[in-house]
């Protein structure tokens, strides 16, 4: 399976040996808030996401795919 948006490209591969159910993701993003208005506008029944502060300095939303690994994106913050 793959999911994009604009340059960003990820393959989701459910398949033995491509890493271990439960495995996370991190990805370097900006506009994240943006982001989260853009998934949360879709009103999808399963996930409501929401932004996390982290105590190093970043905001991050996470989802899970459908495998149930974590997709963390995250966006530095100017402290």
């Amino acid at each position: 399976m793959q999911v994009s948006l604009g340059a960003l490209v990820l393959h989701l591969s459910e398949h033995h040996g491509d890493a271990c159910p439960g495995s996370a993701v991190r990805v370097e993003v900006t506009g994240l808030r943006a982001f989260h208005e853009q998934i949360s506008a879709k009103e999808y029944g399963y996930q409501k996401p929401g932004i996390e502060e982290t105590p190093w300095g970043s905001v991050s939303v996470t989802l899970l795919d459908p495998f149930g690994n974590r997709l963390v994106f995250d966006e530095k913050v100017a402290r």
